[in-house]
Formats: C-alpha cells, sequence, structure tokens
C-alpha cells in the first residue's frame, strides 16, 4: 500500500513564477537552446533540487539529472523528463510543466519520508525546442541515449551561424562524447520514461478533460527550404496567358494539398498538413508580378505512410503546376523524424493512477513531436501524459489552469510510485 502521498505543488508554483520572470523578453518568455536562457532555467531547478535533498548531476552533453534514490540503486531507474528551452518569444509552461511535475512529484516523495523501489530521476533535457534554433531534433536526449549523429554537431544555430558543437563547449560540455559515439541511457538501465507535456492542441479543453494519455508521437516530412521559381514582370502591362506568377502557383500547391488532406482523412489516414509559411520576396514590390515565392511544408502522422502518400500528391501537383504556368520548384532538402509509439505497460500504469486517483483521462496521440519519441525509438518503454492547456502552445498566451496541472501532478507521482515496485 502506497502512503497518502501528495505532490509538492506549492515548490512548482514559485519555479513557475521565477522562470518567467527570470526569461520575460517583453512578450514572452525566451530561453535559448544552449545559451543563456536555458542555463539559468537548468541553473534554478538544480538549486531547488539541491535545497530538497535530491542528487544532481549533468552529462557531458547538458542533461541535468535530478535524483531520488530508491530502496535498490542497482534496479533500473524511472525517469520523469522534459525540457526547459523554449522557442522565443514562448510561453512559459511548454516543457517546463513537465520538469516542475517530475520535481513536484519526487519532492512531496521526500518529504513524506517515502522511499521508492527503484531510483526516480527528474530528467531536465537540453535543447528539446531544437527546431526553433538549431536545423536538428532532440539534440540533449538524443545525446544521452547515443543516437546524436557526429555530423549533427555541425549544423549551424540559424540566428548566430556558430555550430551546435561550439555551442556544447562555450556552456562547458563535451561534444566529443557524442562524436565516440558514448551514451548515459539506455534499456540497460532505465525501466521508463514519462514525459508529461502541456497539450499543444484544444482537444481536452474542449473535452473538458484534465489530463490525456498518449498513444503516440507523430513522425514527420519536413520541407524547411522549399521555393517557387517563376519571373517578376510589370503587374500592370502583362495579361495573364504570359505570366509565371510564383505566388498564385504557390497558392494553387497549398490548395491542392489542404484537399487531398482532407480526402485521405475521410479514408482514415489521420495526419496535419501545414504550411508553415508561404512568401514572396520583397524585390516584387506593389507593381511587380512575384518572381520568386518560398514555403517551409511540415506533414506529420503517427503512420509514416499516411505522410507518404500526401507527398505523393505534392509530386503530382508540383510537375503539374510546373507545366501549366512555367514555373520551377524547388523543394531543397528534406528533413523528418519517425514516428513512436508509447508503451503499452506505460499507458496502462497512467491508467490505474488516474483511476485510483478519480481523474478523467483521454487515450489520444501527440500532434507534436516530444523528447519522449527518441526514449521509445531507443527501445526505452515510454509514455507521455497530457495535461489540458488553452490558446496553444509556442505563444506568450498558453493558459494552462494549476487545478489541471495539480492532476498531473498527482498521476505522475502515483505512476512514479507504482511502477516496477
Amino acid at each position: 500500500m502506497l502512503p497518502n502521498l501528495t505532490p509538492d505543488v506549492e515548490l512548482a508554483h514559485r519555479l513557475f513564477a521565477e522562470l518567467r520572470a527570470r526569461s520575460f523578453d517583453g512578450v514572452g518568455v525566451t530561453r535559448e537552446a544552449y545559451g543563456p536562457g536555458e542555463r539559468m532555467a537548468h541553473a534554478l531547478v538544480k538549486e531547488a533540487a539541491g535545497a530538497i535533498g535530491l542528487e544532481t548531476k549533468p552529462d557531458p552533453v547538458g542533461n541535468l539529472y535530478l535524483t531520488l534514490p530508491g530502496a535498490d540503486r542497482g534496479a533500473k531507474q524511472v525517469i520523469l523528463g522534459s525540457h526547459l528551452d523554449s522557442v522565443p518569444q514562448g510561453g512559459n509552461y511548454d516543457g517546463a510543466a513537465g520538469v516542475l511535475a517530475g520535481l513536484a512529484a519526487v519532492a512531496g516523495m521526500k518529504r513524506a519520508g517515502f522511499t521508492p523501489a527503484r531510483d526516480i530521476t527528474v530528467m531536465v533535457t537540453r535543447a528539446e525546442e531544437a527546431g526553433a534554433w538549431f536545423p536538428t531534433s532532440y539534440p540533449g536526449s538524443r545525446g544521452a541515449l547515443g543516437m546524436l549523429a557526429a555530423s549533427e554537431l555541425a549544423v549551424k544555430r540559424m540566428d548566430n551561424g556558430r555550430a551546435l558543437a561550439d555551442h556544447m563547449r562555450e556552456e562547458g560540455f563535451d561534444p566529443g562524447f557524442v562524436e565516440r559515439g558514448e551514451r548515459v541511457l539506455g534499456p540497460d538501465n532505465v525501466a521508463a520514461y514519462l514525459e508529461v507535456h502541456i497539450e499543444q492542441g484544444p482537444v481536452l479543453d474542449a473535452e473538458e478533460v484534465p489530463v490525456g494519455i498518449v498513444t503516440g508521437i507523430p513522425g514527420s516530412r519536413r520541407l524547411r527550404a522549399a521555393r517557387v521559381l517563376g519571373e517578376y514582370n510589370h503587374s500592370g502591362g502583362t495579361p495573364r496567358k504570359y505570366r509565371r506568377d510564383a505566388a498564385i502557383a504557390l497558392a494553387e500547391l497549398a490548395v491542392a494539398l489542404d484537399e487531398a488532406w482532407c480526402r485521405l482523412d475521410a479514408e482514415g489516414r489521420p495526419m496535419v498538413c501545414t504550411f508553415c509559411t508561404l512568401a514572396t520576396t520583397a524585390e516584387a514590390g506593389f507593381t511587380k508580378i512575384a518572381g520568386e515565392a518560398s514555403f517551409m511544408l511540415d506533414v506529420r502522422s503517427v503512420d509514416l505512410r499516411n505522410c507518404d502518400r500526401l507527398f505523393e500528391v505534392l509530386y503530382d501537383k508540383v510537375a503539374e503546376i510546373e507545366a501549366r504556368r512555367g514555373v520551377r520548384f524547388e523543394l531543397g532538402a528534406e528533413g523528418g523524424s519517425k514516428p513512436a509509439l508509447m508503451d503499452a505497460g506505460v499507458q496502462e500504469g497512467l491508467r490505474r493512477a488516474a483511476g485510483a486517483l478519480g481523474i478523467p483521462a483521454k487515450v489520444m496521440a501527440s500532434g507534436g513531436g516530444h523528447d519522449a519519441g527518441a526514449f521509445a525509438n531507443a527501445g526505452i518503454p515510454s509514455g507521455m501524459l497530457f495535461v489540458r492547456n488553452q490558446n496553444g502552445s509556442h505563444n506568450p498566451h498558453e493558459a494552462m489552469r494549476m487545478e489541471d496541472f495539480e492532476k498531473a501532478c498527482a498521476v505522475t507521482q502515483r505512476f512514479a510510485a507504482e511502477y516496477g515496485s
């Protein structure tokens, strides 16, 4: 029987406030991956964890581990993890909610004098939002798991052109660890990984459910630097049949993919398709036909075959539009990620914990990518718990309610206390 454990939500409340105060940029919060903002946040939670008696240590790529020792120190640990970096002018809860939920859970155990059967570690990953800073995904968690390729250390931060390896060194870490192919974590020393995260969409709020149990994390196919090349010409003096309009060609492609997405969705092939940017150049001005347009495309699904189907439509439409409109598409390099299914045993443990606490939970897929996907792809039983959140994420208006956060903390604590005991 478990004692009457309660999370230390007051600690989490205080840290949320301090994180916001120290990283507010005038609009939202900015905590740069492998930069001063993330450094500040890691130092803040490390200090708080040390003050309540947790063991604290970093790894060679900068992830931070805050550990409550278990009865059997040799047993595989349970990790409760998320990140503290943010997108530029983001919200205060994306990532931080998972770190502080884990910290609240183990702080409550510590306060109650509860010793778990195995170590429970709060892992603060580095650079989960790397995509907003570097053209790579999850270098912190993948670095710890031995899944970060040495070649990725050379990717340049998009706002300053400096390599990821340089930023690691500047923060006091060792990119050589990645170059040597070493790892800190794997199936041999981790029993389960659980990540709490705000829901990044409106489902839980619309359905009035406080938490969600995630079944899978989508994979993606992405174009980051695609463009359409047409011909600049006078907007008044060029009849339609003589135009090679890049803007209209791109608009036609966007509509065609949206319609294809609708058809595939109706066939039971769930996915999301987003033109993150569609832009002409400043050279077009007010009286010119656009001779060039650029776009970024992000297609995601838990079943990567659905993304493939939409890309088949993309290639067909590109050829058709080129022939009819006299333009040329340059799609550029393609990036992406593999989907990851969450572990059935972890999902069942979360259902039991929520049921025992009388907390309603919705079983659902994730729309976004998360560190949990890297852990699952490394062969570690992984899961995610979503917290109801208003106004989406990656913006200053994230509005997670503290009563929902407290429910997520309680489910997390009970899951961690029971798992593998």
